[in-house]
């Protein structure tokens, strides 16, 4: 039985279930959309692969009982079964493929969900301090702080976690103690240390767009400012500010974000040039340059990550393109920063951005196009990959018409 309990964030919801005839209550931790388990069993090092995997498709949720690394290999053998891939067919014209393309994106995006609501059936119980009882089991409880922070207050003191979001926690741990190392041009050493649910500047392709694309005039003022509108890691400002912009304000609605962009900047010993405030897009006022990254995909986001790809009916991006005329100074530039492989997919067609920067009141001054380097460009077996293999990101430089 689930009890809907909503006391500081969606994330966490009641979860109970029977055990040795006694009846336990735990958190149920997630950061997707995913509804919470109607159905849990206990498990251990007894339960075959092919019966774990069974009951997962059929909806119950598998607590684990037994020793942690065997945990971490069910979840590897259960991931091996759903990378199964079908035959393959022959790939047909060039017309073909593209008619294919959108119900092509249906299906994988069904089979994502699934593949994230079978893996997500194997769960880890922890305590109040995010310790795991379980046998061999690592203490990762600065990770999972890091995350998601406290418990709610209450009676309840345990938690129940994906396995694969506990890995997942783990990762953005090891990711912001490290770093990501930019390569960018007339830039050296730019480390950025991307938090938990904050998207990792790894597609270093659009970063080359800003650190190259000419200046407007109007920042040349001592006073001039840049915005940063959904300023993520802070990756975007940094550039801006090491490319010699006086000032930068970034906003974003995740506190995450926002917090990750200021420990960044700190880091790079740019805080004194740099404002973060928390605002739905623009913040008051005019800026010189104003700079969006926004989501590339139309679509609904079905995780906190998710968020930095998806953006459902392209509210973010029409809300910029609707609202920069009114927040440029003369002779300033918005940058949108686009894939056009939503075109490729027909989710959005190139008539559409061009009809919408008009009827905002904006003009085309320029644009900057650069092609992906990243894996899946190059994987002939992903189903999406003569989309991905056509893409071509873009800075487009915007002026008021």
């Amino acid at each position: 039985m689930v009890q809907q309990v909503m006391p500081s964030s969606p994330s966490w919801t009641l979860l109970h279930w029977q055990e040795q005839g006694q009846a336990h209550s735990a958190w149920w931790r997630t950061d997707s959309s995913m509804s919470p388990p109607r159905r849990v069993e206990t498990a251990d090092d007894s339960l075959s692969a092919d019966t774990a995997y069974r009951k997962a498709c059929e909806g119950t949720a598998l607590l684990w009982r037994g020793d942690f690394h065997n945990a971490r290999q069910l979840l590897q053998a259960l991931g091996r079964r759903l990378d199964k891939k079908p035959k393959a067919r022959k790939p047909g014209s060039a017309a073909a493929q593209a008619a294919a393309f959108p119900h092509a994106f249906h299906l994988y995006r069904q089979a994502q969900a699934q593949r994230a609501r079978v893996l997500s059936s194997l769960m880890i119980e922890l305590d109040a301090q995010w310790h795991c009882a379980l046998r061999r089991a690592p203490d990762w409880s600065m990770a999972c702080r890091e995350a998601w922070g406290e418990l709610p207050a209450g009676d309840v003191q345990r938690v129940v976690v994906p396995l694969r979001e506990l890995m997942g926690a783990l990762g953005a741990h090891e990711w912001r103690k490290k770093g990501v190392e930019l390569t960018l041009p007339g830039i050296d050493g730019m480390r950025i240390h991307p938090h938990y649910g904050v998207f990792s500047p790894v597609r270093g392709e659009y970063l080359d767009l800003v650190a190259r694309a000419p200046l407007p005039a109007a920042l040349r003022a001592s006073d001039a400012c840049a915005w940063d509108i959904g300023v993520g890691t802070g990756v975007l400002s940094a550039l801006l500010l090491h490319r010699g912009v006086h000032q930068v304000v970034g906003t974003d609605l995740s506190e995450r974000a926002l917090d990750c962009a200021r420990s960044n900047l700190s880091r790079l010993g740019l805080s004194a040039r740099a404002t973060l405030c928390r605002a739905d897009l623009f913040p008051e006022g005019r800026a010189a340059l104003v700079v969006c990254n926004p989501p590339w995909l139309p679509g609904k986001a079905s995780s906190v990550l998710e968020q930095a790809v998806y953006d459902e009916d392209s509210r973010m991006l029409r809300g910029f393109l609707q609202g920069l005329a009114g927040h440029l100074l003369p002779q300033g530039e918005g940058w949108l920063i686009l894939s056009d492989l939503a075109e490729h997919l027909q989710l959005r067609s190139r008539e559409q951005l061009l009809a919408w920067i008009a009827a905002a009141g904006l003009r085309v001054l320029g644009r900057e196009d650069i092609r992906p380097r990243h894996g899946k460009s190059m994987d002939a077996a992903d189903p999406l990959h003569a989309a991905r293999g056509a893409e071509v990101t873009s800075l487009w430089r915007l002026g008021v018409a």
